[in-house]
């Protein structure tokens, strides 16, 4: 290489992109990774889009692959603290050394490039490059945004491809309906196998035309098989396809995400992936997400969710009142700009005790004054903090030590706030 660097060398070259934004295409990481030597190409893949749910679904496969023997890596976005949490193998995200290593290599080979790629696509590179000298078996890779145009469907055809829960999500580049947005993540579609989420007809048929278009295999997770047993804030248990199953994740949402995850499970096992019933059941019961509606604290009951559009708000507040106290809770909120925030209000203040308000770290973020200001326009409780630890504390103070409280609007408060809790 010409470049060598160290960790924070490494990190500042892949931010020095992000004012370049998001530029859909495959042309600039396709011409990066040919100066790699084609790393997409050696490995396997489970391709993972939608709008909700991507990261659920995402980690619960890694996690059973991992734990049926396979060196599997993971590729998520974004992060909550630190960047190495959005590459990982079986389970350990990638040391800061690797980290250097990977993007040196990357930037040695961008020299000259006759476009520079952008954050997503550099980082994109660095996973399938480091999976590629890992050695890894199989990679979980979920898609940044949308799926054909996605620097992740650089890859040639997955083992499986997954569609999760399709909502109005990133509108003004995929398109203002669902059946649009629908028809951009079928990008992934290459033939092969695929699998996803039961979906409203009209994106189903969509998923369904494409699939024909490329000679992909298309199959519906059945929900009717869910067979819920147990459900409390230690997690779930439940029965798909006559097996009994245990979870972390909260909600009823991520039974059905648990059950996508084991329909493209039995996918892989079809085409002659070794996926015993025992391994997948423990890779199951071991998945962890964090910020998923995540129990970080009991007194108050605290948690930590990253919902940040109203489809994703919707499961929050009826996880809510599934496990809150009287199925109400404080609501510690934090928005960006650009996404549907009012209709996220409509839709949590049936569930609000009252709302905090603070700004997630991002340049998008709306300013906390004015979503304090729009709550007390509707007649709503709100506190305006000028920082998330803050925010934090006046929460738990409202709720009183009995009561409960969830952080909920954008996964980038979401890290701000588990730091709180020592977590990260």
């Amino acid at each position: 290489w010409s470049v060598y660097m160290d960790y924070d060398q490494a990190l500042k070259y892949i931010e020095g992109v992000s004012y370049l934004g998001v530029k859909p295409g495959l042309e600039r990481v396709s011409a990066l990774l040919g100066r790699l030597g084609h790393p997409e190409r050696k490995t396997r893949f489970v391709h993972v889009a939608g709008t909700n749910g991507k990261g659920s679904t995402s980690v619960m496969t890694a996690s059973a692959l991992s734990a049926c023997g396979y060196k599997t890596g993971l590729y998520t976005s974004p992060h909550l603290a630190r960047v190495n949490e959005r590459m990982r193998l079986d389970g350990a995200e990638i040391p800061d050394g690797e980290f250097a290593r990977v993007v040196s290599a990357l930037a040695s080979a961008a020299e000259g490039l006759t476009e520079p790629c952008t954050e997503f696509e550099l980082l994109t590179a660095a996973a399938l490059l480091w999976f590629a000298e890992a050695g890894a078996d199989i990679a979980v890779l979920e898609v940044g945004m949308g799926g054909r145009f996605d620097a992740t469907n650089v890859i040639p055809r997955s083992e499986c491809a997954v569609i999760t829960n399709i909502g109005l999500d990133h509108t003004a580049v995929l398109g203002d309906t669902v059946e649009a947005i629908a028809a951009e993540k079928a990008g992934i579609f290459k033939g092969g196998r695929a699998v996803s989420y039961e979906q409203p007809e009209s994106v189903a048929a969509v998923l369904r035309s494409a699939a024909a278009k490329t000679g992909t295999e298309l199959t519906f997770a059945d929900f009717s098989k869910i067979e819920p047993l147990s459900d409390s804030v230690e997690g779930q248990r439940f029965r798909f396809e006559g097996e009994e199953y245990s979870i972390r994740l909260l909600g009823a949402h991520q039974l059905k995400n648990a059950a996508v995850a084991l329909t493209a499970l039995d996918t892989l096992r079809r085409s002659g992936w070794d996926l015993p019933a025992e391994g997948v059941r423990k890779g199951l019961a071991a998945a962890v997400w964090p910020a998923r509606f995540e129990l970080v604290e009991r007194a108050p009951l605290f948690v930590v969710d990253g919902g940040h559009n109203p489809q994703c708000v919707a499961a929050t507040a009826e996880a809510i009142r599934r496990y809150m106290p009287g199925g109400r809770c404080v609501i510690l909120m934090g928005v960006l700009a650009d996404k549907n925030w009012s209709a996220m209000i409509d839709i949590l203040a049936d569930v609000a005790e009252g709302f905090v308000c603070a700004a997630p770290d991002s340049p998008r973020a709306l300013p906390a004054a004015d979503l304090g200001a729009e709550l007390l326009r509707r007649g709503l409780h709100a506190e305006v903090c000028s920082s998330v630890p803050e925010a934090v504390e006046a929460a738990k103070a409202l709720a009183g030590p009995d009561g409960a409280v969830c952080s909920v609007g954008s996964l980038y408060m979401s890290g701000a706030v588990r730091a709180c809790f020592g977590l990260r």
